[in-house]
């Protein structure tokens, strides 16, 4: 039996944008806008300031990082509800 507290998507981005913006790595417009479970990890997902040509910028490491960070944090402790 799981220890994660099962909580409903949009619960789960207001504490990672929450989490993001409190962090120090923190950009501007930084924001997880979806999260979906593979595997019991939470993908995070989200603008990842990609310049006009579509290449990535030095932001896109960041935001790489941060939606990262996000899956580490959480994962262990929530599951996304049906």
């Amino acid at each position: 039996m799981s220890d994660k507290k099962s909580i409903p998507q949009d619960s789960l981005l207001l504490i990672a944008n929450q989490l993001i913006q409190d962090h120090d790595a923190y950009i501007t417009g930084m924001r997880a806008t979806s999260v979906e479970e593979k595997s019991d990890v939470l993908v995070f997902k989200g603008e990842y300031f990609l310049d006009d040509n579509g290449l990535p910028t030095t932001n896109t490491t960041a935001v790489f990082n941060m939606f990262k960070y996000l899956a580490h944090k959480l994962s262990p402790e929530f599951t996304l509800q049906d």
